[in-house]
């Protein structure tokens, strides 16, 4: 189901298809409409399964059709600090066209920080994405304008609830009008969500999504890398295996110019694709790339999800995914039509802990391969821990043997609206969706 279906607002799919997105997850599919239509929901669905989006895009489109002045439209509160500037940054890429503003509302800044929440708190803003103990901290001083309240959206309600936030919860509700739609999102379904739910919600439609897995038909491995391996292991790649068709995903469209400049001096023929180029440019590079003209094609996201190319026979992500739903969408390239296919991912040492939650959301870890003697040694993969001691990797096996060896700041302030001050901002879109 693409995005255009929905109904949503042309300003709103201009975000969107900036961003690189065409279709929707199935929590997507599920949610979207029903949120539209103003239907309080709980829902279970991890990270990964696209639901920031899910509640996000709906929320948006509404207030494009009746935003209010002066108070807090929509609120979203987390658990964590990371999980705000993730969301916001997700709020940016999606709202960037549109007059909406938001502002990531957290503890651990200076005092400049909190100063810009106080402004935006108490002028109104559209959309605020919030952490429990900051937004109390804001309402004790009794400038924060929820009288005019619409959205209320709990996600990661479970693990709210286990860091001890329900009292904080629901002395954040107390604060806001009883007629509101309320969203709820927790991965598990344990009796306190299910009772807090009671509390909050109003007859709501239950939505239970599990994350997709990958084709079988794929065989997936990974490489513990420091990053300057990265670019000298992809060309020992492609150079390993006779193919006829590589995507190559890369998060940061500078890695995706750099890493294609480094092919083509190289004398490989490669080619990249990012949202710099025109749409005449990118329309162009796919044509040959489907054609099997380009053998090598290097892209941000924008291509992970939408694009409908059989034959491609190896995806290397030369860096980690930001969740589980991207990373299965970029392998998900290879393996199509009934054909096997192979996907390797590049882990660096500060992309340890992102790997290691997407194999649990995978259920099981992702063979590491061993890093050929040439290129030295290599990290250990210890997530959780800083770093690890390196080791020496041991050569390949041949080539074709199960492996060649056998998103911040950014926060804080008004995105893609007003800012705290009224005026409209504007800023590229960035984090995920967006970065593409």
């Amino acid at each position: 189901m693409t995005f255009k279906e929905f109904g949503l607002d042309e300003s709103l799919l201009e975000g969107i298809a900036a961003s690189g997105y065409e279709n929707a997850t199935p929590v997507q599919e599920q949610v979207i409409p029903l949120i539209l239509n103003g239907q309080d929901i709980i829902a279970s669905a991890q990270t990964g399964t696209g639901k920031t989006a899910a509640f996000l895009l709906p929320i948006i489109n509404k207030l494009i059709q009746s935003r209010a002045d002066n108070t807090v439209s929509a609120l979203v509160i987390v658990p964590t600090r990371e999980l705000a500037v993730q969301i916001a940054q997700n709020m940016e890429g999606l709202s960037y066209f549109t007059n909406i503003s938001s502002i990531a509302v957290y503890g651990g800044g200076d005092g400049s920080n909190f100063s810009t929440e106080k402004q935006a708190l108490s002028r109104g803003a559209d959309v605020v994405i919030c952490t429990p103990g900051r937004m109390i901290a804001h309402l004790n001083m009794g400038y924060v304008k929820l009288q005019g309240l619409q959205y209320l959206i709990l996600d990661e309600a479970d693990r709210m609830l286990d860091m001890g936030f329900y009292d904080d919860i629901m002395k954040i509700i107390s604060f806001m009008p009883l007629k509101r739609q309320n969203l709820l999102f927790s991965a598990t379904m344990p009796p306190k969500i299910r009772d807090l739910a009671r509390k909050i919600l109003h007859e709501p439609a239950e939505i239970n999504i599990a994350l997709s897995k990958p084709p079988a038909r794929i065989e997936q491995n990974a490489f513990v890398v420091y990053d300057t391996q990265k670019i000298p292991l992809v060309k020992w790649l492609l150079k390993s295996r006779d193919l006829k068709s590589t995507l190559i995903f890369c998060s940061k469209k500078h890695n995706v110019k750099q890493l294609t400049m480094e092919l083509k001096r190289a004398k490989f023929n490669a080619n990249e694709i990012h949202s710099d180029l025109d749409q005449a440019a990118r329309e162009q590079v796919l044509l040959e790339f489907k054609s099997r003209r380009l053998p090598i094609l290097v892209a941000t996201d924008i291509l992970s999800r939408g694009i409908d190319i059989d034959n491609i026979e190896m995806v290397i992500n030369y860096d980690v995914p930001n969740d589980g739903e991207d990373y299965i969408h970029r392998i998900g390239r290879t393996a199509r039509a009934e054909t096997d296919g192979i996907a390797f991912t590049f882990i660096s040492e500060k992309e340890q802990n992102k790997f290691r939650i997407i194999e649990e959301l995978l259920g099981k870890p992702v063979h590491k391969a061993p890093v050929p003697e040439q290129f030295g040694p290599a990290p250990e993969y210890h997530p959780g821990s800083r770093g690890g001691k390196s080791h020496r990797g041991r050569g390949p096996g041949g080539p074709g043997r199960g492996g060649p060896g056998g998103h911040s700041g950014g926060g804080h302030g008004n995105h893609g609206g007003r800012n705290s001050g009224g005026q409209k901002t504007h800023s590229s879109p960035k984090g995920n969706p967006g970065n593409s």
